[in-house]
């Protein structure tokens, strides 16, 4: 499976975007899906996730401002970004854990990345 992510671009202060992440099929089963970002000289950082049964979990900074969603019909995972501040200029990436079945039968893991899309909120 192949994740692509789309959406950023620059925007000012206060701002919306949405990010997209498209899987190359269909994902059967998986245990979370999440949104990363990395900005200039710090770590990648966790912003958001959602599980199979639909739980979703944010970092603190983004909390009412960020939604995380799935549609399962289109293989796509969406970070909707409100009201959005210079901090949360970044590189964005997507993220699965995946599972599959192999020939044997059983299941195995798979965590597969986006590349990454650029976010710049600046005046």
């Amino acid at each position: 499976v192949q994740l692509q992510a789309s959406g950023g671009g620059l925007v000012q202060p206060g701002g919306s975007l949405r990010l997209s992440c498209a899987a190359s099929k269909r994902i059967p089963r998986f245990n979370s899906m999440n949104w990363y970002r990395q900005a200039p000289g710090n770590q990648r950082e966790l912003v958001a996730t959602i599980t199979s049964t639909g739980s979703t979990n944010y970092v603190d900074s983004v909390k009412g401002r960020f939604t995380i969603s799935l549609d399962n019909a289109k293989n796509t995972m969406y970070l909707q970004m409100n009201s959005l501040k210079p901090e949360d200029t970044a590189v964005y990436y997507c993220n699965a854990d995946i599972l599959y079945l192999d020939d044997s039968g059983a299941w195995n893991a798979l965590n597969a990345w986006g590349q990454g899309t650029q976010v710049t909120v600046s005046s």
